[in-house]
Protein backbone atom coordinates (compact mmCIF):
# COMPACT_ATOMS: atom_id res chain seq x y z
CA UNK A 1 0.00 0.00 0.00
CA UNK A 2 3.04 2.44 0.68
CA UNK A 3 4.45 2.18 -2.98
CA UNK A 4 1.21 3.74 -4.68
CA UNK A 5 1.19 6.13 -2.19
CA UNK A 6 5.24 7.11 -2.82
CA UNK A 7 4.92 7.07 -6.38
CA UNK A 8 1.74 10.25 -6.43
CA UNK A 9 4.07 11.84 -3.74
CA UNK A 10 7.35 11.37 -6.13
CA UNK A 11 4.75 12.90 -9.41
CA UNK A 12 3.29 15.63 -7.45
CA UNK A 13 6.74 16.96 -6.49
CA UNK A 14 7.44 16.65 -10.02
CA UNK A 15 4.78 18.56 -10.81
CA UNK A 16 5.86 21.50 -8.87
CA UNK A 17 9.34 21.72 -9.79
CA UNK A 18 8.38 21.81 -12.99
CA UNK A 19 6.22 24.98 -12.36
CA UNK A 20 8.66 26.49 -10.61
CA UNK A 21 11.30 25.75 -13.34
CA UNK A 22 8.95 27.46 -15.56
CA UNK A 23 8.28 30.76 -13.36
CA UNK A 24 11.90 30.96 -13.28
CA UNK A 25 12.60 30.71 -16.66
CA UNK A 26 12.78 34.36 -19.08
CA UNK A 27 11.74 34.35 -22.75
CA UNK A 28 14.57 34.21 -25.26
CA UNK A 29 13.03 36.72 -27.28
CA UNK A 30 12.77 40.13 -24.61
CA UNK A 31 14.34 38.87 -21.77
CA UNK A 32 10.83 38.92 -19.81
CA UNK A 33 10.15 36.86 -17.02
CA UNK A 34 6.33 36.33 -17.56
CA UNK A 35 5.63 32.83 -18.80
CA UNK A 36 2.52 31.58 -18.78
CA UNK A 37 0.86 28.26 -19.59
CA UNK A 38 -1.66 27.85 -22.59
CA UNK A 39 -4.44 25.89 -21.52
CA UNK A 40 -5.90 25.31 -25.08
CA UNK A 41 -2.94 24.53 -26.88
CA UNK A 42 -0.48 23.10 -24.03
CA UNK A 43 2.23 25.80 -25.21
CA UNK A 44 4.82 27.72 -22.64
CA UNK A 45 4.23 31.60 -24.33
CA UNK A 46 5.65 34.45 -23.21
CA UNK A 47 3.00 37.25 -22.18
CA UNK A 48 4.58 40.22 -23.14
CA UNK A 49 5.72 39.36 -26.61
CA UNK A 50 3.91 36.25 -27.26
CA UNK A 51 6.92 34.24 -28.24
CA UNK A 52 6.38 30.57 -27.55
CA UNK A 53 9.01 29.17 -25.86
CA UNK A 54 8.24 25.18 -25.37
CA UNK A 55 5.11 23.76 -27.32
CA UNK A 56 5.83 19.71 -25.45
CA UNK A 57 3.85 20.66 -22.97
CA UNK A 58 1.02 18.20 -21.78
CA UNK A 59 -2.39 19.37 -22.59
CA UNK A 60 -4.49 18.49 -19.60
CA UNK A 61 -7.63 19.99 -20.89
CA UNK A 62 -10.28 17.59 -22.70
CA UNK A 63 -9.65 16.19 -26.05
CA UNK A 64 -12.69 18.12 -28.07
CA UNK A 65 -12.74 21.94 -28.86
CA UNK A 66 -15.56 23.99 -28.45
CA UNK A 67 -16.41 27.60 -29.74
CA UNK A 68 -19.18 28.81 -27.53
CA UNK A 69 -21.64 27.81 -24.79
CA UNK A 70 -23.39 25.04 -26.31
CA UNK A 71 -21.19 23.25 -27.47
CA UNK A 72 -19.25 23.11 -24.62
CA UNK A 73 -22.29 22.10 -22.63
CA UNK A 74 -23.16 19.42 -25.23
CA UNK A 75 -19.61 17.42 -25.30
CA UNK A 76 -19.06 18.07 -21.86
CA UNK A 77 -19.32 14.64 -19.80
CA UNK A 78 -18.97 15.71 -16.61
CA UNK A 79 -22.13 16.48 -14.24
CA UNK A 80 -23.11 20.01 -12.72
CA UNK A 81 -21.08 21.50 -9.81
CA UNK A 82 -21.89 20.62 -6.17
CA UNK A 83 -24.09 23.21 -5.10
CA UNK A 84 -25.36 24.06 -0.91
CA UNK A 85 -28.83 24.92 -2.08
CA UNK A 86 -29.83 21.15 -2.70
CA UNK A 87 -30.18 18.76 0.26
CA UNK A 88 -27.78 16.19 -1.37
CA UNK A 89 -25.30 19.04 -3.24
CA UNK A 90 -26.88 17.73 -5.90
CA UNK A 91 -24.72 14.32 -6.02
CA UNK A 92 -27.58 12.21 -5.91
CA UNK A 93 -28.59 9.65 -8.95
CA UNK A 94 -32.00 10.69 -10.81
CA UNK A 95 -34.35 7.63 -12.00
CA UNK A 96 -36.12 8.79 -15.02
CA UNK A 97 -39.67 8.52 -14.96
CA UNK A 98 -39.26 7.41 -18.94
CA UNK A 99 -40.13 3.42 -19.11
CA UNK A 100 -37.21 3.69 -22.01
CA UNK A 101 -33.59 2.27 -22.34
CA UNK A 102 -30.81 4.65 -24.18
CA UNK A 103 -31.62 4.15 -27.09
CA UNK A 104 -35.59 5.10 -27.30
CA UNK A 105 -37.01 1.38 -27.01
CA UNK A 106 -40.01 0.32 -24.35
CA UNK A 107 -38.77 -2.07 -21.43
CA UNK A 108 -40.09 -4.89 -20.89
CA UNK A 109 -42.86 -5.53 -18.22
CA UNK A 110 -39.98 -7.33 -15.72
CA UNK A 111 -37.65 -4.51 -16.35
CA UNK A 112 -40.58 -1.83 -15.43
CA UNK A 113 -41.62 -3.40 -12.43
CA UNK A 114 -37.77 -3.67 -11.22
CA UNK A 115 -37.03 0.34 -12.17
CA UNK A 116 -40.47 1.10 -10.50
CA UNK A 117 -38.91 -0.62 -7.24
CA UNK A 118 -35.51 1.58 -7.73
CA UNK A 119 -37.33 4.88 -8.43
CA UNK A 120 -39.16 4.05 -4.60
CA UNK A 121 -36.26 3.21 -3.21
CA UNK A 122 -34.32 6.07 -4.89
CA UNK A 123 -36.72 8.20 -3.38
CA UNK A 124 -36.79 6.52 0.50
CA UNK A 125 -32.58 7.23 0.10
CA UNK A 126 -32.26 10.26 -0.53
CA UNK A 127 -33.92 11.59 2.92
CA UNK A 128 -33.27 9.07 4.74
CA UNK A 129 -33.59 10.73 8.09
CA UNK A 130 -35.75 13.48 9.75
CA UNK A 131 -32.62 16.29 9.19
CA UNK A 132 -32.57 15.69 5.42
CA UNK A 133 -36.24 15.83 5.01
CA UNK A 134 -36.24 19.33 6.75
CA UNK A 135 -33.34 20.31 4.33
CA UNK A 136 -34.83 19.05 1.37
CA UNK A 137 -38.60 21.62 2.38
CA UNK A 138 -36.74 24.26 3.77
CA UNK A 139 -33.95 24.47 0.59
CA UNK A 140 -36.75 24.21 -1.50
CA UNK A 141 -38.83 27.02 -0.21
CA UNK A 142 -35.52 29.29 -0.09
CA UNK A 143 -34.78 28.43 -3.78
CA UNK A 144 -39.12 29.27 -4.44
CA UNK A 145 -38.40 32.59 -2.60
CA UNK A 146 -35.55 33.55 -4.35
CA UNK A 147 -37.10 32.96 -7.44
CA UNK A 148 -40.34 35.25 -6.65
CA UNK A 149 -37.73 38.29 -5.42
CA UNK A 150 -35.32 37.58 -8.27
CA UNK A 151 -32.48 37.08 -6.02
CA UNK A 152 -28.78 35.94 -7.65
CA UNK A 153 -27.65 32.10 -7.61
CA UNK A 154 -24.52 33.69 -4.93
CA UNK A 155 -27.40 35.08 -2.63
CA UNK A 156 -29.24 32.11 -2.61
CA UNK A 157 -26.15 29.47 -1.58
CA UNK A 158 -25.06 31.81 0.54
CA UNK A 159 -29.13 31.77 2.52
CA UNK A 160 -28.56 27.85 2.10
CA UNK A 161 -25.10 27.39 4.04
CA UNK A 162 -26.60 29.92 6.78
CA UNK A 163 -29.89 27.58 7.02
CA UNK A 164 -27.26 24.48 7.33
CA UNK A 165 -25.41 26.14 10.56
CA UNK A 166 -28.93 27.16 11.99
CA UNK A 167 -29.55 23.27 11.39
CA UNK A 168 -26.52 21.96 12.99
CA UNK A 169 -26.59 24.13 15.84
CA UNK A 170 -30.47 23.13 16.53
CA UNK A 171 -31.41 26.65 16.43
CA UNK A 172 -34.74 24.96 14.31
CA UNK A 173 -36.17 23.47 17.62
CA UNK A 174 -39.27 25.42 18.02
CA UNK A 175 -39.75 27.02 15.16
CA UNK A 176 -41.33 26.80 11.85
CA UNK A 177 -39.03 25.68 9.10
CA UNK A 178 -40.41 28.53 6.97
CA UNK A 179 -39.42 30.85 9.21
CA UNK A 180 -36.23 29.95 9.52
CA UNK A 181 -35.83 29.67 5.89
CA UNK A 182 -37.28 33.09 5.28
CA UNK A 183 -35.27 34.57 7.89
CA UNK A 184 -31.81 33.13 6.29
CA UNK A 185 -32.88 34.79 3.16
CA UNK A 186 -33.06 38.23 4.31
CA UNK A 187 -29.88 38.05 5.94
CA UNK A 188 -28.00 36.93 3.40
CA UNK A 189 -29.52 40.05 1.71
CA UNK A 190 -28.51 42.03 3.60
CA UNK A 191 -25.07 40.83 3.79
CA UNK A 192 -24.51 40.53 -0.09
CA UNK A 193 -25.98 43.82 -0.29
CA UNK A 194 -29.18 42.92 -2.26
CA UNK A 195 -31.99 45.55 -1.50
CA UNK A 196 -34.70 43.37 -0.32
CA UNK A 197 -37.06 44.94 2.58
CA UNK A 198 -38.61 42.83 5.46
CA UNK A 199 -41.86 43.77 3.61
CA UNK A 200 -40.92 42.08 0.49
CA UNK A 201 -39.68 38.67 2.01
CA UNK A 202 -42.63 38.81 4.04
CA UNK A 203 -45.01 39.09 0.67
CA UNK A 204 -43.89 36.05 -0.51
CA UNK A 205 -43.10 33.71 2.39
CA UNK A 206 -45.79 31.78 4.45
CA UNK A 207 -45.07 33.36 7.36
CA UNK A 208 -46.29 36.84 8.87
CA UNK A 209 -43.59 39.76 9.08
CA UNK A 210 -43.51 39.27 13.05
CA UNK A 211 -42.41 36.04 12.94
CA UNK A 212 -39.98 36.96 10.20
CA UNK A 213 -38.25 39.75 12.01
CA UNK A 214 -38.39 37.48 15.43
CA UNK A 215 -36.53 34.31 14.22
CA UNK A 216 -33.99 36.92 11.98
CA UNK A 217 -32.77 38.44 15.37
CA UNK A 218 -32.64 35.35 16.97
CA UNK A 219 -30.49 33.72 13.85
CA UNK A 220 -28.72 36.76 13.95
CA UNK A 221 -27.30 36.81 17.54
CA UNK A 222 -27.04 32.85 17.41
CA UNK A 223 -24.89 33.12 14.33
CA UNK A 224 -23.08 35.93 15.26
CA UNK A 225 -23.77 37.60 11.87
CA UNK A 226 -22.31 40.92 11.80
CA UNK A 227 -25.21 42.91 9.57
CA UNK A 228 -24.68 46.78 9.08
CA UNK A 229 -27.41 49.11 8.60
CA UNK A 230 -28.84 49.07 5.12
CA UNK A 231 -27.75 52.06 2.87
CA UNK A 232 -30.87 54.01 1.74
CA UNK A 233 -29.25 54.54 -2.01
CA UNK A 234 -29.58 50.89 -3.12
CA UNK A 235 -33.65 51.38 -3.15
CA UNK A 236 -33.41 54.43 -5.12
CA UNK A 237 -32.95 52.64 -9.07
CA UNK A 238 -34.76 49.90 -8.55
CA UNK A 239 -37.74 52.19 -6.97
CA UNK A 240 -37.41 54.82 -9.85
CA UNK A 241 -37.76 52.02 -12.35
CA UNK A 242 -40.80 50.95 -11.43
CA UNK A 243 -42.17 54.40 -11.02
CA UNK A 244 -40.63 55.36 -14.60
CA UNK A 245 -38.46 58.27 -13.37
CA UNK A 246 -35.24 59.89 -15.12
CA UNK A 247 -31.63 59.50 -14.11
CA UNK A 248 -31.90 63.15 -13.20
CA UNK A 249 -34.70 61.99 -10.32
CA UNK A 250 -32.22 59.30 -9.27
CA UNK A 251 -29.16 61.43 -8.92
CA UNK A 252 -31.83 64.55 -7.15
CA UNK A 253 -32.24 61.61 -5.00
CA UNK A 254 -29.15 60.35 -4.03
CA UNK A 255 -27.82 63.93 -3.03
CA UNK A 256 -30.57 64.03 -0.80
CA UNK A 257 -29.80 61.21 1.09
CA UNK A 258 -26.31 62.04 1.20
CA UNK A 259 -26.91 65.31 2.15
CA UNK A 260 -29.83 64.55 5.12
CA UNK A 261 -28.11 61.54 6.56
CA UNK A 262 -24.63 63.80 7.35
CA UNK A 263 -27.09 65.57 8.90
CA UNK A 264 -27.81 62.96 11.22
CA UNK A 265 -31.61 62.48 9.94
CA UNK A 266 -31.32 58.85 8.77
CA UNK A 267 -30.59 57.53 12.58
CA UNK A 268 -33.77 55.32 13.59
CA UNK A 269 -35.48 55.69 10.34
CA UNK A 270 -36.96 53.16 7.86
CA UNK A 271 -34.29 52.93 5.17
CA UNK A 272 -37.42 52.23 2.48
CA UNK A 273 -39.01 54.67 3.70
CA UNK A 274 -36.35 57.11 3.64
CA UNK A 275 -35.46 56.44 -0.07
CA UNK A 276 -39.21 56.74 -0.68
CA UNK A 277 -39.74 60.40 0.65
CA UNK A 278 -36.31 61.22 -1.18
CA UNK A 279 -37.82 60.07 -4.58
CA UNK A 280 -40.75 61.79 -3.88
CA UNK A 281 -38.57 65.15 -2.95
CA UNK A 282 -36.84 65.00 -6.17
CA UNK A 283 -39.50 64.17 -8.26
CA UNK A 284 -41.13 67.36 -7.26
CA UNK A 285 -37.76 68.91 -7.77
CA UNK A 286 -37.19 67.86 -11.17
CA UNK A 287 -40.66 68.64 -12.75
CA UNK A 288 -41.40 64.60 -12.73
CA UNK A 289 -43.98 64.77 -10.13
CA UNK A 290 -45.72 61.53 -8.70
CA UNK A 291 -48.28 61.10 -6.00
CA UNK A 292 -47.25 60.59 -1.88
CA UNK A 293 -49.89 57.14 -2.82
CA UNK A 294 -47.76 55.60 -5.94
CA UNK A 295 -44.18 56.06 -4.15
CA UNK A 296 -45.67 54.20 -1.20
CA UNK A 297 -46.95 51.35 -3.14
CA UNK A 298 -43.96 50.67 -4.93
CA UNK A 299 -41.66 51.32 -1.61
CA UNK A 300 -44.34 49.03 0.54
CA UNK A 301 -45.00 52.25 3.23
CA UNK A 302 -47.79 54.15 4.39
CA UNK A 303 -48.21 57.50 3.19
CA UNK A 304 -47.72 59.33 6.18
CA UNK A 305 -44.05 57.66 6.59
CA UNK A 306 -43.65 59.65 2.81
CA UNK A 307 -45.00 63.24 4.34
CA UNK A 308 -43.00 62.50 7.92
CA UNK A 309 -39.74 62.37 6.01
CA UNK A 310 -40.35 64.24 2.89
CA UNK A 311 -41.14 67.34 5.48
CA UNK A 312 -37.67 66.59 7.43
CA UNK A 313 -35.12 65.80 4.02
CA UNK A 314 -36.81 69.61 3.09
CA UNK A 315 -36.04 71.52 5.95
CA UNK A 316 -32.57 70.00 6.55
CA UNK A 317 -32.00 70.96 2.41
CA UNK A 318 -32.89 74.48 3.45
CA UNK A 319 -35.64 74.07 0.32
CA UNK A 320 -39.48 76.29 0.48
CA UNK A 321 -42.46 73.90 -0.74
Amino acid sequence: MERPTRQRERATESEQQAQESDHERVCDECESGTLVNSDDQGELVCDHCGLIVEETNIDRGPEWRAFNHSERQNKSRVGAPTTKTMHDKGLTTSIDWKDQDAYGRSLSADKRSQMRRLRKWQERIRTKDAGERNLQFALSETDRMASALAIPRSVREVACVMYRRALDENLIRGRSIEGVATSTLYAACRMEGIPRSLEEVAAVSRVDRKEIGRTYRYVAQELSLKMEPVNPKKYVPRFCSELELSEEVQGKANEIIDTTTEKGLLSGKSPTGYAAAAIYASSLLCNEKKTQREVADVAQVTEVTIRNRYQEQIEAMGIHH
